[in-house]
Formats: C-alpha cells, structure tokens, sequence
C-alpha cells in the first residue's frame, strides 16, 4: 500500500492507523502502488481549514500541506529562510537610518508590514527572473504536436510494452487510463511553480493526456505530457518533497475542504512506483560510450563491413563515424542493438568482407567495443541439412524496403551467416550482395509471399509474367531453400493496423518519423510514413529496434520528422529519395493466385504439403509455406 496524500500532514502518524486503512480499503489486482486512506483527519485549535497563504513567499495552497504547527509556511525553505529574511529587513532599515538612498528592494519593503512586506519581496524577485527570460528567450516555433495529431484523428498508439529495446520497454508495468499523477499546476499566477493531482484521460505511447482533479467531466484545461518526463511524480512526492498542492485558479471555490475531497478521490487509484523516475533514468543508460570502435556495414558497398567509431549516442542510437572519415562527415546511424554492426574481430572470425582501413594504429582514445555489448543471434546447427550456394528464396530488398523480392543464397558463411543477392539486379562484382543471418525475420521460404497475398518483386528484365516460382525453378536450375531451415517464431507483439509511433527511415537512418502500422503478417509490419506515398512503405521486423514508442524523440532529446506536406514531399520526391522512387516502380507482378491455383502448377507429379501458420495479418486468416516431401 501506498502513503499518498494524506502524507502531506507533518504531524500525521499514519503508522498508528495503517492496519485499519488495509482492511476497509481492498487494494486493486496491480503492480502499481495503490492511494490509501489513512483515516485521520487533523483539526487545527482555531478551526481553521481549506486554504492557506505562505507568509514567506505568499503563495496560497491547501492548509494541510503546511508546514510548522501553525501552517504559516508553504515548505520548509520559506518555514528556514523566514528568519534570515527578517533579518536582511532590519538591516536595509539600519542603512537607511544611516543616511544611505534606499535601494529598490527596500522601497517595496517600506510600504507594507513586514509579513506583507516579505511576500511582496519574493514577488518582486519573481518578477525581475520572469522580465530576464523573457528578454533573452528565443520565440518558439510552431511545430508537430503529437498530442493535437492524435486528438484531431482519433487516432491510436502502439503501447509502450510493443518496443522492448526502448526505454521502460520491459517495467512498464500496467501504467493505463486511471491512473494518477502529481504535475504541475499550470492554471495558477503563483510565482513559484506548484503542483497538483491529475488522471490519465488516454494514453498514447509515452505521453498521456491528463486531466486535473475536481475537473470531473470537463476537458477544458486537459493537457498531454511526456509520462517520463522530470515534471511527473507519484502521488505522494509533493508531501515527501516539500512541495506545496495547489488546486487550480480555475476550480478553487469548488470546496472549502480539498483534503477531504482527495482522500475521497485518491482511496483505492493508483499511482506510478515511487521509484518510476530511477527506472526511466536506469532504463536510458547506454552501454555504448563515444570513441567505441566497431565494424558496420558499409552503407557504399552492402556487400562488406569498415571500421566505424561511435560520435554520439542518443536514445540507444549511435551516430557512427567511419574511421577513414577525416572531417568526420561520412557517417552513419543505427541503434545498438542493429544487426549490422559488430566488434572488431567479427567479420574475419565468419568469413564477411571487411574493407581494411588505411589507419595502421588505432587513434588516441578510441578503443575497441567489447563482444558483449552487441547483439547475440540465435545459434544455429548448420552440420545436418543446411543453406547452400545456390538455392531460391525470398527476401526484403535492403535498398528497397517496400520490396520482397526473388533472391539466391550466394555464399554460405560461419555462425549461420548468408551474403544473399537480389536477382536480376545484382552488380557483377557482388558488391551489393546483403549479409542475413539464417534466423533473420526479413528472409523468407519460397511461396511465402503468395500465400499471404504480398506482391512478389520478380528479376529485374524477367520476361516471362506474371512470375511463377516452379517455372523460374526448372529455368534457373534451381531449389528453393528448405522452409524448415527459417525462423518461424512469432512473438506476442502487441501490434495493430492503425497504430501509431515513431520509425527510422532505412532509407536515410538518420530520420525518425511519424508513423503508421498498416499491415500485420506474421511478426512482419508493413510501415507507412505519415504524408507519403505507399511506395515509401517499408517492411521491418515487430522486434525491430528503429520501431519506437511515441513520444521517444522527446524523451530522448532526437528530432521527429513530422508527417509531409504536399510542397515538401513534390521537393523530397526528386532529390533525396530519387533513387528508391525509380526503383520501387519496377514491375511487382500480377494478382496472385489462390493456393488451390498453386498446388496444381506444382511440378510433374511431385507432392507438397502445407505447413499451417498462424497470421496476425486484417483478415485473421492462416498463412502456408509449400515444402516438398522427403522421399
């Protein structure tokens, strides 16, 4: 149980009660801490309730959250500084008497008793600190608002629970509508900042859309925030704190007795773990450090890695610099738990082409990454029936990611790794040739496509359509690789079409954009970028680490790239995404057919069986992959 409001009382001895809080009040089936009601209620001498004003700073605030026997002090720095303060009045006194012109601070301090006087010093104060940062604070700028991007369409967000790698990913408990927060009370002219309940109304990724308590059903000052952000506490943290509750300007003549009224509210509702901030500042401390050493893909030749150092780290992603790059512009950005990056060491120890840096010695203060840090693969057993040189299957095109495309296993490396090349469209020297590891979510059996109604990229120049897997088998002399051989685990994501969040342009991995879920097969998530065209569209993996929450960027401090508007996707269109458009309006291949059709093309009286799947995909259907029976 949870001590909440009630703890704001100094003299409140909540332990003499406790037993008796827990058997009237049934704690709710949750992880989250549960408000209790303590049953005690203070009555001062004078009979004097509800609200109070501060006589150090004149703020006015609920009574019972006062400090000193006679609640004259708002928290315990105005109930010390009272003193000192009295005594810097004496002395601006004495210096006046002794002839001295007055100072600004002591004409405010002479026209008022001295209790006034105090207050209407630290208002003063107040007002010099507002005046400064208003002459020097820049102009904000309108931009994307996630909070009115929702709002407005009605949409919905992936919860935070969908993204393991981001931070809070695996403790974010059953943070839900209902729950209650301490926020600060931004309907208020108090000078000092002060803080009151709110509810969560809706949730939607990392921010939630609060509602002040004693608002009831009016959603007049409802407002979004980040959950994880510094200015959101448990209930409680006020009293522990010494931070003063302050209902809102807006509602204050709603009752006399506000205390009363919250412990009626708050009995029985949770709040957030009283160490949830530790958690949110535990969860975004990232193993990777600046001046790392790793190797990663070269993103000019796919087909090998180069050595890269790590220039910064924001939110898990690494901005990686390769170490050949002298004016440390030739970079490239991935998360640290990407498949395409490794320590020094890997692609040697697997056989992976690996460009040798001109570099002899390594330079002052950078330093190898160590092995433990990076991702682990799944391991494999590659000494029975295993992939081969040679065989058919189908992958996602990695400079085309709206694309599955016909592919060829072209080599066969250690540790379960694949080099795999695009047919039809492979430069001769196999410099774009990809590195897939076999359990990888983006390569995929023959048939895999067809049966889940996804359009099957053929070679490029590929004349005979629309394409057919056995005719192109018996053609290429070919086999398909077998569809025992792939990983076909499909974890409980928690994804929907429709949901919203935050996703990484592939494309150009520098960008985190608003996003869409708009097609579900399997663990596979067909990825729309808000304002543009579908040929954008990118498939990635459910457990892909450039999938974030919403509401990450500002979490994390990285910019969001806000959904297109029209003049800027007509300008974007013919330059930074030129290549991708003309690649992505190659042939895609005819309407499929059904796997009835299929199975009566299969070739010369060779029988087939169907491997039944689960699909998580709109319609709920199953999903087959064709494999051919052992003799």
């Amino acid at each position: 149980m949870f001590d909440g409001y009630d703890s704001c009382s100094e003299d409140t001895s909540s332990s003499s009660s406790s037993d008796e809080s827990e058997e009237e009040v049934a704690p709710l089936p949750s992880s989250l801490p549960i408000i209790k009601n303590n049953g005690q209620v203070y009555t001062y001498p004078d009979g004097k309730s509800g609200m109070a004003t501060c006589e150090m700073c004149g703020m006015v605030g609920v009574r019972d959250a006062f400090y000193s026997k006679t609640k004259r002090f708002c928290s315990v720095s105005c109930s010390r500084s009272y003193s000192s303060n009295s005594k810097k009045a004496s002395i601006l006194a004495r210096l006046q008497v002794a002839g001295k012109p007055p100072t600004k601070k002591a004409k405010v301090l002479q026209k008022q008793p001295l209790v006034a006087k105090l207050a209407a010093y630290a208002q003063y104060q107040a007002t010099l600190q507002n005046q400064a940062k208003t002459k020097t604070a820049a102009v904000p700028v309108e931009g994307f608002s996630w909070g009115n991007y929702i709002n407005s369409n009605s949409f919905t967000a992936a919860p935070v629970t969908c993204f393991k790698h981001a931070p809070m990913g695996t403790c974010w408990g059953d943070i839900a509508e209902g729950v209650r927060v301490e926020v600060p009370n931004t309907d208020c002219s108090l000078p000092t900042k002060v803080f009151w309940i709110a509810g969560i109304v809706k949730l939607a990724g990392y921010n939630a859309l609060l509602r002040y308590e004693g608002f009831e059903n009016d959603s007049s000052l409802d407002f979004w925030c980040n959950i994880c952000g510094s200015d959101i506490h448990p209930v409680g943290w006020c009293a522990t704190s010494g931070k003063p509750l302050v209902p809102p300007r807006s509602i204050q003549h709603k009752y006399t007795n506000w205390k009363a009224f919250l412990v009626k509210r708050l009995t029985g509702a949770k709040t957030l773990p009283p160490d949830f901030s530790q958690k949110v500042s535990e969860s975004m401390q990232y193993p990777f450090k600046t001046s790392m050493r790793v190797e990663v893909v070269d993103k000019t030749h796919l087909c090998r890695t180069r050595v890269a150092v790590v220039d910064s780290v924001v939110g898990g992603r690494l901005r990686l610099v390769y170490e050949e790059s002298e004016d440390k512009t030739d970079d490239f950005w991935c998360h640290m738990y990407s498949p395409l990056i490794h320590h020094i060491g890997w692609s040697r120890s697997v056989g992976h082409r690996f460009k040798r840096s001109d570099i002899t010695k390594k330079q002052d203060g950078h330093f190898d990454a160590p092995p433990h840090l990076f991702m682990k693969v799944k391991e494999v057993d590659a000494a029975g029936e295993w992939f081969k040189e040679g065989m058919k299957l189908e992958a996602i095109d990695p400079l085309n990611l709206s694309a599955i495309c016909v592919a060829t296993i072209r080599k066969v490396l250690a540790d379960g790794y694949l080099m795999i090349g695009i047919d039809g469209s492979e430069a001769a020297d196999g410099s774009d040739w990809f590195c897939y590891h076999a359990t990888s979510p983006s390569i995929f059996p023959v048939g895999f496509c067809e049966i889940n109604m996804i359009e099957l990229t053929p070679p490029r120049g590929y004349a005979k359509l629309p394409f057919k897997w056995f005719d192109y088998l018996r053609e290429t002399d070919s086999i398909a690789a077998p569809v025992k051989l792939f990983n076909k685990e499909v974890p409980n994501h928690g994804f929907h079409v429709g949901m919203k969040l935050e996703a990484v342009d592939l494309m150009e991995p520098r960008l985190v954009c608003v996003a869409t879920v708009t097609r579900i097969i399997h663990r596979l998530l067909r990825i729309h970028f808000d304002g543009w065209e579908d040929e954008y569209d990118q498939w990635v993996d459910c457990e892909s680490p450039d999938l974030y929450p919403v509401g990450w960027c500002q979490l994390t401090g990285y910019q969001l790239q806000p959904p297109a508007l029209q003049s800027s996707r007509d300008s974007q269109s013919s330059s930074s995404k030129q290549k991708k458009k003309a690649k992505s309006q190659q042939y895609k291949g005819h309407k499929k057919m059904t796997s009835l059709q299929l199975k009566e093309e299969l070739l010369d009286g060779e029988e087939y069986s169907f491997l039944q799947g689960t699909s998580d995909q709109e319609s709920n259907g199953s999903a087959s992959y064709y494999i051919k029976q052992e003799p």
